[in-house]
């Protein structure tokens, strides 16, 4: 399935900017069951987009702009062909020791609460991680209704709460897996829903956990399901920080929240 998508993040500033430097995950990777046909990013401003690789290997575009500035709006936009891997992250080179993926960070941290949940399920699943993993989906899924203000999507407060949306729920499926000794990190991406009247509105983001003899496996808690080729993965990290498209700053007395517009629709294929 061919998947087109736009994704386009516009700041107003009041009073105005003086400047801004943005740092942008915004180029998903090609991977099994993942090809990107095509794929730019856009910037309404005069300013060099600097390409680099992080440390977790995500292509990372910075940019700096200076003067006024009234708004700032960043588009990045393609087309991916996508295949159904259930879930598995095949063809992709891993730079960091699986071991790196059980490093706890404040929106992953595991409180009692959480811990105690996760001894509960792995109890009451089969002894092998694959089970464990999918029964703690089930149960994440179960416990974390959607919902929630968005002012802290950590794992302790998600999981307090039991509201929050896709990330927040990727960030208890995290706490929880790394507490059971199985490594885990946050993936960030898009999700198109062909039966919903709209496409997909808002960012997206789900767990990916390593499986000794399989390798990394997402697991999207918000939905209950393995990552199909409905799921274009964007970048990788941590948490939900560490993959986040469009992080910066602006220069100038106001702040500005971003509006964030993102339309995944399914594309046909160039006819030959």
């Amino acid at each position: 399935m061919r998947l087109k998508i736009v994704h386009e993040t516009a700041y107003r500033f009041d009073p105005p900017a003086t400047g801004a430097i943005q740092t942008l995950r915004l180029t998903p990777r090609g991977h099994d069951g993942q090809f990107v046909v095509n794929w730019r990013i856009e910037v309404d401003h005069d300013c060099r987009l600097d390409p680099a690789t992080d440390p977790f290997g995500n292509i990372v575009h910075s940019f700096t702009t200076e003067g006024r500035l009234d708004g700032l709006v960043i588009t990045a936009l393609g087309d991916v062909e996508m295949h159904d891997m259930a879930g598995m992250v095949r063809g992709q080179k891993e730079r960091f020791p699986i071991g790196v993926f059980l490093r706890t960070t404040p929106l992953t941290a595991p409180d009692a609460a959480i811990r105690a949940f996760a001894e509960d399920v792995a109890a009451a699943a089969p002894a092998d991680p694959l089970s464990r993993l999918h029964a703690l989906m089930g149960n994440v899924h179960e416990k974390i209704l959607p919902g929630g203000d968005g002012t802290d999507d950590s794992a302790k407060a998600t999981f307090a709460s039991g509201r929050g949306d896709a990330r927040a729920a990727a960030h208890v499926m995290i706490a929880a897996a790394r507490h059971l000794g199985i490594p885990a990190r946050f993936a960030s991406g898009y999700i198109f829903r062909p039966e919903a009247e709209a496409p997909a509105s808002a960012e997206h983001g789900w767990a990916e956990a390593h499986v000794e003899g399989v390798g990394w496996i997402g697991f999207d808690a918000a939905m209950n399901i393995c990552p199909t080729d409905t799921h274009v993965r964007l970048a990788i990290g941590l948490d939900a920080i560490g993959a986040a498209p469009v992080r910066g700053t602006a220069y100038g007395e106001g702040a500005a929240t971003p509006t964030v517009s993102i339309v995944v629709a399914e594309a046909r294929a160039a006819k030959r």
